[in-house]
């Protein structure tokens, strides 16, 4: 009994404290290039001085949406206030984010709040398939899909050669000689390891219900084996270069390319000086010697 007392107190202290707050949040999804009216819900105590004020949280940051009593220049031509709503004339898929209504009291009634989700719908652009520039059998292969307008999120599926391929591919006839994982939320296709089964001609589609499913230009994929004759012949054309360079080096300094050659341009020249001679008599008797 007791613990059922102290269940029911937990209970009451829970729900009391989301009356006083008045945290509430929402979800609404609207067309692109339509209207929404975005309720807000977050009431001050009667009597209370307060404040309201909307905000903004998108993909690329927080921003007012109405402060100090008007809305900010973006919204200016494109929104209207009320005191219990904001009015968005046309969204576009800038829009999708989150939008909190805040109002501020004095200590006493504190800060009352209420966020709503708006998902703009867009439809999915053609998604672009792509797939390594090669791959080696044995070795892991990773095929992704690209689709940046699609809001919400789309999902994903794979095409090989026109033919759906499951998520599990032991599931189907087909694809149970590959091994693959497929991840519908991000369109990432994994083949570990890739084997010559997996030899096709790939597509993907992106879909989140919102208009048509777009379906992807088909990319060709074929897994190739290793060279092991390639490989080996080109180690033996890289050994017999480097013998060639090894002997025409050995060769050079056999014969004496790069030594320094020795100055034997010019030969001494010496030169006697005449000895003393008698008076009337001349003698000859430089010389000179090579």
């Amino acid at each position: 009994m007791a613990e059922t007392w102290c269940w029911l107190w937990v209970l009451f202290c829970v729900a009391s404290w989301s009356l006083v707050s008045g945290q509430t949040k929402e979800e609404i999804q609207v067309p692109e290039n339509q209207s929404v009216n975005l309720p807000c819900k977050a009431k001050a105590g009667v009597g209370t001085p307060s404040r309201l004020e909307w905000k903004f949280q998108g993909s690329s940051g927080t921003a007012f949406v109405y402060y100090e009593g008007q809305l900010t220049e973006s919204y200016k031509n494109r929104a209207d206030f009320h005191p219990n709503e904001l009015y968005l004339k046309s969204v576009t898929r800038k829009d999708t984010g989150q939008y909190t209504c805040q109002v501020v009291g004095d200590i006493n009634s504190g800060l009352r709040e209420n966020t709503i989700d708006l998902v703009v719908q867009v439809p999915p652009s053609k998604p672009k398939a792509h797939v390594p520039s090669s791959v080696t059998i044995g070795n892991r292969a990773v095929l992704t899909c690209l689709e940046t307008d699609g809001s919400p999120r789309p999902t994903f599926k794979w095409y090989r050669n026109d033919i759906l391929m499951p998520v599990d591919p032991k599931t189907n006839t087909l694809f149970k000689n590959s091994s693959y994982t497929l991840d519908s939320s991000t369109g990432v296709l994994t083949f570990e390891p890739a084997t010559s089964f997996d030899v096709g001609d790939y597509a993907c589609e992106a879909d989140n219900s919102i208009g048509a499913s777009q379906k992807s230009e088909a990319v060709h994929l074929e897994p190739s084996e290793v060279n092991v004759g390639g490989i080996v012949a080109a180690v033996v054309l890289l050994l017999i270069v480097f013998g060639l360079a090894a002997f025409g080096i050995w060769f050079a300094y056999s014969r004496g390319f790069f030594s320094k050659r020795r100055d034997t341009s010019s030969k001494k020249v010496i030169y006697s000086q005449p000895s003393s001679r008698s008076d009337g008599e001349f003698k000859q008797t430089s010389s000179f010697l090579v």
